[in-house]
């Protein structure tokens, strides 16, 4: 008999028959092999990997949004592993239970046995209940894992952070879960297998889209979906597009990610932007974000537009949309979403400029069409002896010497000297870079006709 099986039901686990488990449960992985997703964690020859092939664990944090397998994680290093596992909740534990669990995990520890305590949403513990773990962790006694939502910097107490390794959990994608859904499909012993049901791959793009990264949340609309799926002549259950708008209480708009509706609708917000039209683009956004497009594309999508449209004639339109993409990482959907809108407007109303995008361009096909010329021997750094003997950085002109700061030195190889590839616009801001420009061009021809 296992020295757990006194313990309060929260610290031993859930003993629901696995028939009567919600589906996310009974689909949780039992190998390394099934889990999908945390590649750079769990890709071959990783680090965690490698640590739980060789049974060689030391304590840690996974730090994730909901359902990107924490938990799942922890219960696989359990089953993979030589260790009892002991599973907390912040919500059902005090003081009292954490002591009982610690000193049986003594005991074991002290018998060669070793105890894996995973503590469920550690960010909820308070600072004495967090305590209560540190003296076992120190001594050995048992192995800690925590999983938490939050910054664990902010929400675990500095002596537990410092005795445990931090690992990163990323958000699912949509096509990872879209595959965790069709398992669950097929799998006859423990999802659907069994049963007649037909669900095409365009409805479970579809659920996995809405969930957000989120697997437990696809599973259980999947699970209700097919609850609520009648059966037809055959017996056979479909879940089509209207049993899953009600089942989301949303519509489906019409939305291919892989194919030309995503192509248009993304046309349709670059260029609306493009031309000025914020309710437009705004118009487009939305579109695309309650059809179940990933926010983050949106927003590394529009930091381009940043750069390609609107460039220098407002600098300040970079930042607003890696603050925009920054938002979104930090609130989620859909709040996050006011952030992405924000910042569609702001880039409709800024003035444009495409002159660094073509400039860019230009530079892009002379490195392409011309010979790579060596760096110029004035503008190249005499770092030894020898260097400055055969002439590295002779006749280089620093420009805080002189009075405004500007030489007449050419920094281009030869056979590009005097090529000008940005031409700022009077757009914005870049009408006082064209000011400045102009400027620098009148200092330098006049440095060289008295030189």
């Amino acid at each position: 008999m296992s020295l757990f099986s006194e313990l309060p039901p929260q610290a031993r686990g859930s003993d629901v028959p696995a028939a009567n488990q919600p589906l996310a449960e009974r689909m949780r992985p039992r190998t390394l092999d099934e889990f999908i997703g945390q590649e750079k964690l769990l890709g071959a020859g990783k680090s965690l990997r490698v640590q739980i092939e060789n049974d060689s664990l030391g304590s840690m944090l996974f730090w994730g949004p909901p359902g990107c397998g924490k938990t799942t994680l922890a219960r696989l290093i359990a089953r993979l592993t030589s260790s009892e596992f002991v599973s907390f909740s912040a919500v059902l534990t005090g003081i009292k239970e954490i002591k009982e669990v610690m000193a049986v995990a003594e005991q074991k520890s002290r018998s060669g046995h070793r105890t894996i305590v995973f503590v469920d949403e550690v960010h909820r513990f308070n600072k004495a209940q967090q305590d209560a773990f540190l003296p076992h962790v120190e001594a050995g006694h048992i192995i800690f894992i925590g999983a938490t939502t939050e910054n664990p910097s902010f929400e675990v107490i500095s002596p537990l952070l410092s005795r445990t390794k931090v690992y990163v959990l990323d958000p699912l994608s949509a096509p990872q879960i879209a595959e965790l859904l069709r398992r669950a499909l097929n799998d006859k012993e423990h999802g659907f297998g069994s049963e007649s049901i037909e669900s095409p791959d365009d409805i479970l793009f579809r659920i996995a889209s809405f969930s957000n990264g989120d697997a437990r949340a696809a599973y259980n609309t999947l699970e209700l979906a097919v609850r609520s799926a009648p059966s037809n002549d055959v017996g056979t259950r479909i879940i089509t597009p209207e049993l899953l708008e009600d089942v989301l209480q949303r519509k489906l708009l019409r939305y291919d990610k892989a194919g030309e509706e995503h192509f248009n609708l993304i046309s349709a917000l670059h260029k609306s932007v493009r031309n000025s039209d914020p309710d437009a683009a705004l118009y487009w956004l939305a579109r695309m974000l309650e059809s179940g497009e990933d926010p983050l594309y949106l927003a590394r999508r529009m930091v381009r537009m940043a750069s390609e449209d609107i460039g220098l004639a407002e600098p300040g339109a970079l930042a607003v949309t890696l603050a925009a993409k920054d938002a979104f990482d930090f609130l989620g959907a859909p709040e996050g979403h006011l952030a992405l809108a924000q910042a569609a407007v702001y880039l409709s109303l800024a003035p444009k400029s495409n002159a660094v995008y073509t400039a860019y361009g230009e530079v892009i096909d002379d490195v392409h069409k011309t010979q790579a010329e060596p760096v110029p021997l004035h503008i190249r750094n005499a770092v030894t002896g020898l260097m400055k003997n055969i002439g590295y950085g002779q006749g280089y002109k620093y420009a805080h010497n002189f009075e405004e700061k500007v030489t007449d030195m050419t920094c281009l190889p030869d056979n590009l000297a005097g090529r000008t590839y940005y031409k700022p616009t009077d757009q914005g801001f870049e009408a006082r870079l064209r000011h400045r420009f102009d400027e620098i061009r009148k200092i330098k021809s006049r440095s060289s006709s008295t030189s």
